[in-house]
């Protein structure tokens, strides 16, 4: 099982890259992460929001495996508890499936990403800044890959 982040951004913080290796680098090979960094769409070129989102839909389905469950991250999607993602995880693993997580970029994503999307997914209501969605997601799949395991990095 591979897990993909497809996400919109690129040249992030140190802080960021760390964060997100610190937690990649902890996976076993047979659930590594992925990162695929999506190069945004010029802001200053007088598009349109929708223009924008519309250039980097694109390129994320370009570059969307055709076979893998895609999963959008939206505030507004579904707010697993990391048991439940854990859960989700073992699905996954059972079925055999590549999973693909996609965060967009300042403006979120466009709704074409979304209808194409198995499902949407949430870490918060909070609105987060896309470069930390993929710091806190490393961390999460990490944290449900662990409970799978009966690691002690989770307690409750």
């Amino acid at each position: 099982m591979r897990l993909i982040i497809i996400s919109v951004g690129h040249r992030m913080p140190d802080w960021i890259e760390k964060g997100f290796n610190e937690y990649a680098k902890r996976m076993p090979r047979e659930a590594k992460i992925e990162l695929l960094e999506i190069r945004p769409e010029p802001r200053s070129t007088g598009k349109t929001v929708k223009q924008v989102l519309a250039a980097e839909s694109q390129r994320i389905l370009a570059v969307l495996p055709h076979d893998c469950l895609r999963i959008a991250m939206d505030e507004h999607g579904a707010q697993p508890t990391t048991r439940e993602l854990s859960g989700q995880m073992q699905e996954w693993r059972r079925e055999g499936r590549d999973v693909a997580f996609i965060i967009g970029g300042a403006d979120g994503l466009d709704t074409t990403v979304k209808q194409t999307a198995h499902q949407q997914m949430a870490l918060s209501t909070l609105t987060l800044p896309h470069a930390m969605v993929r710091v806190l997601l490393a961390e999460q799949l990490y944290r449900a890959h662990s409970m799978m395991h009966n690691h002690p990095y989770h307690r409750e």
